[in-house]
């Protein structure tokens, strides 16, 4: 079983306009909703790919309960606490007529202390229950610390269960300090964290901080590792041209796969990028087309690197 934790879920709305004029009333042409939150997103994959996944975090007031409806129809298992304050919306507006997005992300509910101790709680008995590796994933609502990361990968390894960190800023730092098996920051994330934007040194300075791996996400240029085991570079076939929604979270879910599934660290990385790529190449934003996928991941070059001087 993989266990993946959103701390801060929320609604996906998104909504398409002709064109997205300021200042101006708006005739909406579609709306879409969909559960949301990083580690929500890397779940569905999973459980597309066939892998048993269970989802928690916390989810309240009336739009947790629409959250948690849309994923009794997903084939994971919903471990969500109930939290008091109600779950955040995140609302896309896609202007159609040039393909551009302004995102509006709500903040999230402002947990308890009690609410935080009855989570971990409930988290550590997660782990005990047969799950063979965790996700931790996305931001942190208002109220829990900015060390919860760092907590909940302490937990994790006393557990003996593998941990994957994709967060950002100062939950990052903190995090990674805890020893995650594996953390996978983008370019930007990375260069806030170390000071660096040259990929080889950047990846080398996280492991230092204390991840046993670090993979750093390279946008159209595929994924990059740095490993107990050598440094590789994973590319796909060709640039991809799409929407790049929740690309990232796919390629979380190929590296937790592998790791589950005790691949090498090249066909852990070949399937990350063909993953991502093929949700770029997806009509519907956020999922991944699995023709695609298939086609792709052969064709995923990965190639050594010699390790930053």
């Amino acid at each position: 079983m993989i266990l993946t934790v959103t701390l801060n879920t929320a609604l996906d709305l998104t909504y398409r306009v002709p064109a997205l004029t300021p200042h101006a009333s708006h005739r909406v042409t579609q709306v879409i909703e969909r559960p949301g939150g990083k580690g929500l997103n890397v779940a569905r994959v999973l459980a597309a790919l066939g892998y048993e996944t269970v989802v928690t975090g916390f989810a309240g007031g009336a739009t947790g309960e629409v959250l948690r409806g849309h994923l009794a129809g997903l084939p994971l298992t919903d471990a969500l606490v109930t939290s008091a304050g109600p779950t955040r919306r995140t609302v896309a507006v896609v202007d159609t007529s040039t393909g551009d997005t302004t995102q509006l992300n709500e903040p999230g509910p402002a947990l308890t202390s009690a609410e935080w101790s009855a989570f971990t709680g409930h988290y550590a008995g997660l782990l005990a229950d047969g799950a063979d590796a965790v996700a931790l994933c996305g931001s942190l609502p208002p109220g829990i610390h900015v060390g919860a990361y760092a907590e909940l990968i302490r937990l994790a390894r006393a557990a003996g269960v593998p941990v994957l960190l994709d967060t950002s800023g100062e939950p990052l730092r903190r995090g990674i300090a805890a020893r995650p098996d594996l953390v996978k920051p983008n370019a930007d994330e990375l260069a806030h964290l170390t000071g660096s934007r040259e990929p080889h040194r950047a990846t080398r300075d996280a492991r230092r901080r204390g991840a046993h791996a670090v993979v750093s996400s390279l946008g159209p240029e595929g994924m990059l590792a740095a490993t107990p085991d050598g440094v590789w570079q994973a590319a796909p076939p060709a640039a991809m041209k799409g929407n790049p929604t929740g690309a990232g979270d796919s390629a979380v879910a190929g590296l937790l796969s592998g790791l589950v599934d005790g691949l090498p660290w090249p066909e852990r990385l070949a399937r990350a990028v063909a993953l991502s790529a093929a949700t770029v190449l997806s009509p519907v934003a956020g999922e991944f087309d699995r023709s695609a996928y298939e086609g792709l991941l052969p064709r995923v070059t990965v190639t050594e690197r010699a390790e930053a001087a």
